[in-house]
């Protein structure tokens, strides 16, 4: 089993360990690591890279204009409005 700062490790992502969750987590990113290690000896000659398993299909609809909401309809329901636009409490002072 390969040695881990667990400490070093979590000091990074700047997150608390117990003394407990430090053995427990050192165990299972050991445990990681050996497993990443098996992966790495396997034979990946011809395999071309690729960023997903499946293919991804982009969904979206075309970027096309459409009537929108008038200024008037858009501010119906705000609870505050001021000169055409949303009144919204400052919370930057």
């Amino acid at each position: 089993m390969q040695e881990i700062n667990v400490q070093y490790v979590a000091e990074l992502a700047r997150i608390r360990l117990t003394e407990e969750e430090e053995t427990r987590f050192g165990g299972q990113l050991s445990q990681i690591l050996e497993y990443v290690d098996k992966l790495n000896q396997l034979d990946v000659e011809g395999i071309d890279p690729m960023t997903h398993a499946v293919p991804l299909v982009n969904v979206t609809r075309k970027d096309e204009v459409q009537p929108s909401l008038s200024n008037e309809l858009a501010l119906k329901n705000a609870p505050a409005s001021l000169n055409g636009l949303f009144k919204v409490p400052k919370i930057v002072e």
